[in-house]
């Protein structure tokens, strides 16, 4: 308990000596006597007091602790006002370091893409000021000083500017002693030797052979291939993901053949309809198609070849032959010791164990079977009869592969690289027996690649892209004069 000395003076009374002068801790003064109300006299106790000389009453009080400690708050409430007064000033001083910062941030962001602009080629490092730019960095030094000296808060951004600014001073500097060793004079070189190198390229381009002529087989094989020509999404639209497409071919007639788009169900097994198109502009427009439906061809190794279409029939080890003018299956033959029914497909393209090809030497299949283990097996068939005249083995394994195509009787197998590349990485010669690796890197529009057919006279690649329609044209490697 709190003892606070309380000396106070009350007035005399009418009959002092009806008052106790020596204690008053044990009795009280009578209540008509006493000024004061019964509750506040009640609110006062263990308080004792005596008279003077004159008659005037004296005590001392003491008071308890429930009383409101006044002194005390008004204690706190000037230190409130004082730190208040504190951190008003401290805010004041971050924002305008704030500012300060976001000025000088410009200013180094300006003197990044100056300095940038002198790593080009084509800007002189003696046309510009280094001297100027140095000035303004150690500006920024200096400001960083002083806002690292005045600054108490958090200095991670002020650290960062710091370094950037070092970073930009160690660069300039580099920048002046390369200009001073002459680099704009060998850059300067280095690019009249590019245009140099341009110009020997482009002659080169203008001296390179021609082209094997249509139809010819007059060349070294396959050595490129284009970028892709986007010729357009089938006609059924982008669910039909599976399918096949190219142009008829044949030798007596080889520029004329009609363009065919077969589409499969979006089962991705079953081939029903398919659309003949007399020239490539009908094709592009969907204008004055010819759409007719089989009942049912199986998986996407489509091929046409002398006005007719193979295909593996639904369900079977049989190959059919379809006559396009009049839609009728002329013919059906069983493919000898052929895995079918998705046993060996490409990779990613499911229900393509037959993938029937075309090329100058005629008509082809690719397939795979039990006795071969999966690697892939072509056969040259008789496009009459569809009887097999002739079979090589390879050592390629058939479901590694993405796809495959015939030129002058040498098969090409292609692999994935990525979403947007595919690589013809095999080969196989059935002139020689032959076989190897190769690295053409071509470009596709979507991931899979579900058919490719070659045509011999415009010499490019037929490709059915996730229901996209493309168009390869093959570089050959011209033989040796």
């Amino acid at each position: 308990m709190r003892v606070w000395g309380v000396t106070t003076t009350f007035p005399s009374f009418p009959t002092p000596t009806s008052f106790p002068t020596s204690d008053f801790s044990s009795s009280s003064p009578p209540d008509s006597a006493w000024p004061t109300s019964s509750s506040k006299s009640q609110s006062f106790f263990n308080f004792t007091g005596n008279t003077d000389e004159r008659g005037v009453c004296q005590c001392s009080v003491i008071l308890p602790d429930n009383t409101f400690p006044v002194v005390r708050v008004e204690r706190l409430e000037i230190t409130a006002q004082t730190i208040s007064k504190k951190f008003e000033k401290e805010l004041s001083k971050v924002k305008e370091y704030v500012q300060l910062i976001s000025v000088y941030e410009e200013k180094l962001l300006n003197l990044t893409v100056r300095v940038s602009i002198m790593e080009k080629d084509s800007i002189s490092y003696t046309e510009l000021d280094f001297e100027l730019i140095k000035m303004e960095v150690k500006e920024m030094e200096k400001l960083i000083e002083q806002l690292k000296v005045g600054f108490t808060g958090s200095s991670v951004i002020i650290d960062q500017l710091e370094v950037e600014i070092r970073n930009m001073t160690l660069l300039v500097e580099q920048l002046e002693t390369l200009d001073k060793n002459n680099v704009l004079a060998i850059r300067r070189q280095i690019l009249a030797l590019k245009n140099r190198l341009k110009e020997c390229e482009a002659s080169k381009v203008e001296s390179a052979p021609l082209p094997p002529a249509p139809g010819s087989c007059v060349h070294g094989g396959v050595v490129n291939i284009s970028k892709p020509a986007v010729v357009q999404l089938n006609w059924l639209g982008f669910s039909y993901k599976y399918g096949a497409w190219g142009r008829d071919y044949s030798p007596q007639n080889p520029g004329n053949g009609l363009y065919w788009v077969a589409p499969l169900n979006t089962d991705g097994r079953t081939l029903q309809y398919y659309r003949l198109y007399n020239t490539m502009d009908d094709l592009l427009l969907y204008t004055n198609a010819r759409e007719n439906q089989i009942s049912y061809g199986q998986g996407s190794g489509t091929v046409v070849y002398k006005n007719n279409m193979y295909v593996n029939w639904y369900n079977s080890q049989n190959m059919a032959k379809i006559n396009l003018t009049t839609n009728k299956v002329d013919l059906t033959q069983i493919l000898p010791n052929a895995a079918y029914n998705n046993r060996f497909s490409y990779a990613n393209v499911g229900w393509q164990d037959m993938d029937f090809a075309v090329d100058e030497n005629g008509l082809w299949v690719i397939y795979a079977t039990e006795a071969s283990t999966g690697n892939i097996v072509i056969s040259k068939l008789n496009d009459s009869t569809l009887a097999v005249l002739n079979t090589w083995h390879t050592k390629q394994y058939k479901p590694s592969v993405t796809n495959t195509f015939m030129v002058c009787g040498v098969l090409y197998a292609t692999r994935t690289l990525n979403t947007r590349r595919e690589e013809i990485f095999y080969y196989y010669d059935t002139n020689t027996g032959k076989e190897g690796k190769l690295s053409i890197v071509m470009q596709k529009m979507q991931e899979n690649v579900q058919s490719i057919n070659y045509h011999p006279f415009e010499q490019k690649l037929f490709v059915y892209n996730d229901g996209y329609l493309l168009n390869y044209d093959l570089v050959f490697q011209p033989l040796p004069q």
